[in-house]
């Protein structure tokens, strides 16, 4: 049996990861659940599953959640005890949204375990200090996010890659420029994918798919001439990688965050749980477009943070977090957005990220700027 420690249990991903374990309870054991403050959710999940370990990192949360655990389940409590719950299982799924899963996603690879990683944001912002954990032996990322999911399946086919093509939904404002008034509401309103608030912004602005492309260059060692974005609203397709030989491996099924997390879980098997099956029968279109650079400028930022490289993608993820938070916060306008985050690039010192120190820093030195910048934007 596959033991699972689930960090961010109670989100969007991690509720999605226990409807999948609860399919194949004889394959999956979890005996770890972590949460940043959410008792009740906590409290049940954990009545549930019944794990060894359950962590909160908010202290004020601790004695209500301590009296509502079941018998011989532990409790840890802190910032540091959601690390320390990556290094209980075989496998860890990392759920936590932002810079904030950082220290998780390390602790799980540095313990050589297997890392089913949906914080796409601690990759990117500290992306060499990264890989040098990824090289622990034992150590493995199995990525979460449906479109790398989807290259890493397409992977098996080969490894004579020339491109891989990462697929956008375009989010709620596709095909519109007229974008200066658009309210919170409307950013949230997903045409196709059901996520977190953060997401769904950064979806509705390009970041997303911009965080993405980084998220390749750092998982899969392509070059950022070599990853593409297209627009295909109907995210059916989730990703496509172009070999040598002119042929295209794409990965198709409808979305359900269920396929992505039941893989990472049971690689190199599958799960019998057929989440995503397309009735072919009804499936009857599917379109591409290119992205619209000029509306969603946070896409290019992106593309040049990556190949900057080093401590700017860190720069890049902490301007974004910082601008995306206050435009769901109603103090900056969604057009904002992109401007936040390309003056606070302008400021990047071409820091290298030598260390975990280092990245730390260049995440609080960008917040920073970040913040000064929204100042101007308001």
């Amino acid at each position: 049996m596959t033991t699972v420690s689930l960090v961010g249990s109670t989100g969007s991903v991690g509720t999605q990861a226990i409807e999948v374990i609860r399919t194949a309870p004889e394959r999956y054991d979890v005996v770890a659940l972590a949460a940043a403050r959410s008792v009740d959710a906590l409290a049940a999940q954990a009545a549930e599953l019944r794990p060894q370990y359950v962590a909160v990192a908010d202290e004020a949360a601790a004695p209500d959640l301590k009296d509502r655990l079941p018998a011989g389940t532990e409790l840890l409590v802190g910032p540091d005890a959601l690390a320390h719950i990556a290094t209980t299982a075989d496998v860890t799924v990392n759920g936590v949204v932002g810079f904030a899963g950082l220290p998780v996603t390390l602790a799980a690879l540095q313990a050589g375990k297997r890392l089913a990683l949906a914080n796409k944001e601690s990759l990117i912002a500290a992306g060499p200090v990264v890989q040098r954990a990824r090289r622990t032996p034992g150590a493995e990322i199995l990525p979460v996010d449906s479109e790398h999911c989807a290259v890493h399946q397409c992977l098996r086919a080969g490894t004579e890659v020339t491109r891989i093509v990462l697929t956008a939904s375009g989010g709620p404002f596709r095909g519109r420029t007229d974008l200066a008034e658009v309210t919170v509401d409307e950013a949230l309103a997903h045409p196709t994918w059901a996520m977190g608030p953060k997401i769904t912004v950064d979806s509705s602005t390009l970041m997303n798919k911009g965080l993405e492309v980084i998220e390749a260059h750092e998982l899969f060692g392509v070059g950022y001439d070599q990853i593409d974005v297209i627009v295909h609203p109907q995210s059916i397709v989730h990703s496509m990688v172009e070999f040598s030989d002119g042929a295209t491996v794409a990965q198709l099924s409808l979305p359900d965050m269920r396929l992505p997390i039941g893989y990472a879980l049971a690689y190199p098997e599958r799960l019998a749980a057929p989440f995503g099956a397309i009735d072919w029968a009804t499936l009857t279109q599917l379109d591409f477009e290119p992205p619209d650079l000029g509306t969603f400028r946070c896409l290019a930022l992106a593309y040049e943070a990556g190949r900057h490289g080093e401590t700017a993608p860190a720069w890049l993820n902490a301007a974004n977090e910082v601008a995306v938070q206050a435009f769901l916060d109603k103090r900056i306008r969604w057009a904002d957005i992109a401007g936040v985050i390309e003056s606070t690039l302008e400021r990047w010192p071409g820091t290298r990220a030598t260390d975990l120190d280092v990245v730390l820093q260049a995440d609080h030195d960008a917040r920073r700027h970040a913040t000064n910048a929204l100042g101007a934007a308001a």
